[in-house]
């Protein structure tokens, strides 16, 4: 009878796991997800920052609709001697009560400065008062509106909070701002309908075509991107209590 001999020598059995080489691993998806957050990252503080120098007040109108004065009242608490202003006056507007302020900026009313000094401070308006002389708004309603379109169809203040407001309520044929507030609405429409037929007139393509308003609806202030409001106030006589108020909440 045969004896089987043990086996002394044998080894245990063990089961290795197959490794794997970082080279043969995927990380595209890894870097694109990094990428992404780095992006983001950086335009997040660009955006602040950029929304950090919005600062400043921009007072405009056409000329004689009383800017300068009203400059005058909220920088000074005075109503000062004014002439038409061939530069911009700057100075610093301090909010009652909350310490808060902004840099104001009187822009000339003359068609032929108006626009070169907007595009200087509209990149760093945090706020747009644009000033209507309610004696001769019905009278100046066509060269009030064209102007105002201009301001409210801008991009770079598609965002910013616009006031209009009816200057000069303390003289006797001032038109308050149930009456203003729907002849600018009439009047935009019809200069939006002007600007539209102009464009198409050089590109019978619209389809890049900034359209100020709602299609197919005519025109109201309601429908813009922007909050704006329409006030009644007097730079004459310091009636600015609701121009205050809106500044307080523009803080």
């Amino acid at each position: 009878m045969e004896h089987t001999k043990p086996i002394r020598n044998a080894k245990p059995t063990v089961s290795v796991k197959p490794t794997i080489k970082l080279s043969e691993l995927n990380l595209t998806p890894v870097y694109i997800a990094l990428f992404v957050v780095l992006i983001s990252i950086v335009l997040f503080f660009l955006w602040k920052k950029k929304s950090q120098k919005r600062t400043d007040l921009l007072l405009t109108g056409l000329c004689e609709s009383g800017k300068t004065l009203l400059f005058s009242q909220l920088v000074h608490n005075t109503a000062s001697e004014t002439f038409t202003s061939i530069a911009e006056n700057v100075g610093e507007y301090v909010a009652e009560g909350s310490g808060k302020s902004l840099r104001v900026i009187d822009i000339p009313g003359h068609e032929r400065l108006r626009g070169r000094f907007f595009d200087q401070y509209k990149n760093t308006a945090k706020g747009i008062v644009f000033l209507v002389d309610s004696v001769t708004v019905q009278k100046d309603i066509r060269d009030v509106a064209d102007y105002l379109y201009t301001v409210l169809a801008d991009p770079s203040v598609a965002f910013v909070p616009v006031l209009i407001t009816c200057n000069k309520q303390d003289e006797t044929f001032a038109k308050g701002s149930s009456v203003v507030k729907p002849l600018l609405e009439k009047e935009l429409n019809l200069v939006r309908n002007t600007r539209q037929n102009q464009l198409q007139s050089v590109d019978n393509s619209t389809s890049d075509v900034v359209f100020l308003g709602k299609q197919g609806k005519d025109f109201e202030f309601v429908h813009l991107s922007q909050s704006v409001e329409v006030i009644e106030c007097s730079g004459r006589e310091n009636d600015v209590k609701s121009l205050k108020r809106w500044l307080k909440s523009l803080n």
